[in-house]
């Protein structure tokens, strides 16, 4: 009589599991609860924090690991660490239906965050609370997209509101000064992207004090880098231009 040893099972407990198929094959990773999203986000760059070993299941929960053959097969590699970065990037995370639920309401809130500490009533100056934001986005019955991040779903937050309350993005305070020779033309070229020129001062260089869209920043700095040839400066005098105290709906 023969006895069955289970070499090839790994046992593993509290674990969050993320799902893809392949080649007509499933295949699963074992990771931290409450660190996938933040993989998934940016926030963590750390793939051994993430998971809980660096193989490649066919079951997660019975131990069951996948053969190198499939493996190939599926992903063109057996380098089981890349392919876990695959299926942590692309497959499906699986959990029960209340840690969904949790999961959605803390991505509600974080979105709601993001937005009041981005935004501003245009016309007061003034940002918006979190309760605030959090009571529009229901109001527009927005719907929370787990496999997107926070960040990208805010700005898209802030497209839909737009169309239902007075809210932007705050803008940023900056200050340039451009060489005198380069100092008009391209001022003609940086006005499209200004909101409002505070102040100018014009005598052996141009400085311009103005207000932009942050969305703005990287074109703008890009765009007197270039012209200027590294001679012109480009400084932040300030993230957000808000007035004090919190806009409330009356």
């Amino acid at each position: 009589m023969s006895i069955f040893t289970p070499t090839n099972q790994i046992r593993l407990t509290n674990v969050a599991v993320v799902r893809t198929r392949r080649a007509g094959k499933r295949f699963e990773i074992a990771c931290y609860r409450n660190k996938v999203m933040g993989w998934r986000s940016g926030a963590e760059k750390d793939i051994d924090e993430v998971l809980q070993t660096n193989t490649v299941f066919v079951n997660v929960s019975k131990g069951q690991v996948a053969k190198k053959e499939d493996l190939l097969k599926a992903f063109g590699t057996d380098d089981q660490t890349e392919i876990c970065k695959m299926i942590l990037t692309k497959g499906e995370l699986q959990v029960s239906d209340k840690e969904r639920h949790t999961q959605l309401e803390q991505m509600f809130r974080d979105i709601a965050t993001i937005v009041a500490e981005k935004c501003v009533n245009p016309e007061t100056k003034r940002p918006y609370t979190v309760i605030l934001i959090e009571r529009a986005m229901k109001d527009i019955h927005y719907s929370v997209k787990p496999n997107k991040s926070t960040k990208q779903q805010a700005l898209e937050v802030i497209r839909q509101l737009k169309e239902t309350m007075q809210i932007e993005r705050a803008h940023m305070r900056l200050r340039f000064i451009l060489p005198a020779k380069e100092g008009k033309k391209l001022k003609e070229k940086l006005k499209p992207l200004i909101k409002v020129i505070e102040s100018e001062d014009f005598d052996e260089q141009l400085e311009i004090v103005c207000l932009v869209d942050p969305g703005c920043f990287r074109e703008i700095d890009e765009l007197i880098r270039c012209e200027t040839k590294g001679k012109g400066s480009l400084e932040v005098l300030s993230l957000k231009d808000v007035e004090e105290g919190d806009e409330k709906f009356e």
